[in-house]
């Protein structure tokens, strides 16, 4: 299982740095496009969705992520995602999302919980255009906030962890964990505002409106972020009666396994670090 784990992710990787780097900005809207297609199907399916109504989610979401191409330059100004969308996402990622965590409601409906899986989709995918668009050093830094947190957090949580952060959501995960990856983050912001001008060295990463000094709180919001992503999707899950969101990352599970916690610091990125 490790073995598989760490190709896929191997792969993965592979894959990414090559269409971050490479692909025409057409090339990739079109892979995020699919990102948000695959991501769509697989929350249709928490949401108890029969193949059809899956196809029918994906399809409307994919249709609004496109019809925001061709209004970029008229209603977004410039920006692929309009502000709207991106506060959207983070009065939801700040102030809803860890509500719902807290009462972890059972009720609510099905439309409501595909209408979060919108407000969750939509603002990432967008955001994975607009901070590429930056430069691709830009989307590749905020996302190493992400990994950067998950890798301490798993190695220190399992040296060290006692203390439950949330039994009932994620077993595996201690407060010792969220400890270590805020201490890694802590580590990886003061190197970012080193390399972010001071000594004469070149700014990186690169367009990054952000000052130095505002750097490490900056980060460390965007780390909380992405593991209140992680906790809020496997309240998803385990509401749904699932382990994992789907089958297509072997040794991983979905899409949504793998990008739990990015899909919630995205959008804060942007606002972060563009607005």
């Amino acid at each position: 299982m490790l073995r598989t784990r760490v190709l896929t992710a191997a792969v993965l990787l592979a894959v990414f740095l090559s269409a971050l780097f490479l692909l025409p900005r057409p090339g990739w809207i079109a892979s995020c496009a699919l990102f948000l297609g695959l991501s769509a199907w697989e929350w249709g399916a928490l949401a108890a969705l029969a193949a059809v109504g899956r196809m029918i989610y994906s399809t409307f979401l994919v249709g609004i992520f496109v019809l925001l191409w061709i209004l970029e330059a008229s209603v977004t100004n410039g920006s692929y995602g309009p502000a709207w969308l991106y506060y959207a996402a983070g009065l939801f990622w700040i102030v809803l999302a860890p509500v719902w965590i807290w009462r972890q409601p059972r009720s609510g409906g099905r439309a409501l919980l595909l209408a979060a899986g919108a407000t969750v989709l939509l603002p990432a995918a967008a955001a994975l255009v607009d901070l590429r668009g930056v430069h691709p050093s830009l989307l590749l830094a905020a996302l190493a906030v992400v990994w950067i947190s998950d890798t301490a957090a798993y190695f220190v949580g399992r040296r060290f962890g006692k203390r439950k952060l949330a039994p009932s959501i994620s077993p595996g995960k201690t407060w010792e964990g969220v400890a270590g990856a805020l201490v890694a983050v802590g580590l990886y912001a003061l190197a970012w505002a080193y390399l972010g001008g001071s000594g004469g060295m070149p700014a990186w990463p690169s367009g990054a409106r952000v000052a130095s000094a505002w750097i490490l709180p900056v980060l460390l919001g965007l780390a909380v972020a992405g593991m209140i992503g992680d906790l809020f999707e496997s309240l998803i899950k385990r509401q749904a009666g699932v382990k994992d969101s789907g089958t297509l990352l072997p040794g991983h599970g979905g899409i949504l396994d793998r990008f739990d916690a990015p899909v919630a610091m995205l959008p804060l990125a942007v606002l972060a670090f563009m607005r």
